[in-house]
């Protein structure tokens, strides 16, 4: 089989010790990080921290999981249940490229268009609406129920935190189109 792409859960602040011993172990691994600045008490000070914390990615075949399993500060393979499922290619060459390209990059909360948001900075700040895509930026969405009726506003997705997971839209049958009478997405 071919190796792929595997998250690791790994033990908390280990993340470098779980990446040198997979690399040691001739496994390719992963470990995406950016640059922050630490407080302590005498000073600040500029480190690299995980954009991912307790996280390691490893490309391994999976007959290989127990090898990687062994390895010091590697707590279990992410999956479902005890099925591990691989990490798609295209997300870990987009996060090679991110890091390669030496632009700053932080973690961020995993938004999803049509998630409920509150915003936490700005103008709008303390507001609650939907996300929403638009052209090149984002809109946050607020409607009044009892009139059925929306207001759509373009905001800094720096200004929004989420609060409520995605909403979810069925499913539409592929090659239907939508009727006049129909509600698209």
């Amino acid at each position: 089989m071919n190796p792929l792409w595997f998250a690791l859960h790994v033990r908390p602040r280990h993340e470098k010790t779980a990446a040198a011993a997979l690399k040691s172990k001739g496994f390719e691994e992963f470990l995406p990080l950016y640059a922050c600045f630490r407080r302590w008490s005498d000073r600040l000070k500029r480190v690299e921290a995980p954009l991912f914390p307790r996280y390691v990615f490893c490309r391994f075949a999976p007959r290989e999981s127990r090898t990687v399993l062994a390895t010091p500060g590697v707590l279990s393979v992410v999956g479902f249940g005890k099925r591990p499922i691989p990490v798609a290619d295209q997300e870990i060459h987009a996060l090679q490229a991110i890091v390669a390209s030496g632009l700053p990059a932080e973690p961020w909360p995993f938004l999803q268009v049509g998630q409920l948001v509150r915003m936490d900075a700005g103008p709008l700040s303390g507001l609650e609406g939907i996300l929403l895509d638009f052209k090149s930026g984002h809109r946050l969405i607020v409607s009044v129920t009892l009139l059925q009726r929306s207001v759509a506003v373009e905001i800094e997705r720096l200004w929004v935190r989420p609060i409520s997971p995605p909403v979810r839209r069925p499913a539409r049958a592929v090659g239907r189109p939508a009727t006049a009478g129909s509600k698209s997405a």
